[in-house]
């Protein structure tokens, strides 16, 4: 019997199955001695080079654990490459300007922006002229001050609430927080 060199698709190549090509797929099986995992994970063998190993997962955590990017370069030379990297990256983190924070260079939060306001100041006013206003505005309208006003102890606890705000901020920035 002869064979038909008519295909079985009738025209439309949607009706053979997904993936029914006869080839069998290539699977990379991880550089691992004695691992039977597909490698699917690529490492460089060493600093700066194009070669590769290919790890299953678990192999490629256990390996990155131990890499060295500094590996080869003398402290100098590792300083140098931090910093070169640290100030090309950098326009990255200074981007908050970005966010929704409203008017002033952009380190301030919605919140620290709103207190700033709450306490007279203007956004890129520094702790100093936080801590002298927010003393001023406290003695101002303290309820021992004023006993039984009601407006003034509201305007004590915005005053106290808006100083929390930005002392937690500026403990944060130096690292204390």
């Amino acid at each position: 019997m002869a064979r038909s060199s008519r295909s079985q698709d009738w025209g439309f190549p949607r009706w053979r199955g997904y993936g029914a090509a006869s080839a069998a797929t290539q699977v990379r099986m991880c550089d691992r001695h004695g691992c039977d995992q597909p490698g699917d994970r690529p490492a460089p063998k060493s600093p700066n080079s194009r070669e590769r190993w290919y790890f299953c997962e678990t192999h490629a955590g256990e390996y990155n654990r131990n890499w060295n990017y500094f590996e080869g370069l003398s402290a100098e030379e590792a300083a140098a490459r931090e910093a070169s990297e640290r100030r090309d990256a950098g326009g990255f983190a200074q981007s908050a300007h970005n966010s929704w924070a409203g008017p002033g260079d952009g380190t301030r939060s919605r919140d620290e922006m709103r207190a700033l306001d709450a306490l007279g100041l203007e956004p890129d006013a520094d702790f100093e002229a936080v801590k002298l206003a927010w003393r001023r505005l406290a003695k101002a309208s303290h309820p021992d001050v004023k006993p039984g006003d009601a407006e003034a102890a509201t305007r004590f606890q915005t005053v106290q609430a808006a100083y929390e705000v930005l002392r937690a901020a500026e403990e944060r920035r130096m690292g204390l927080g």
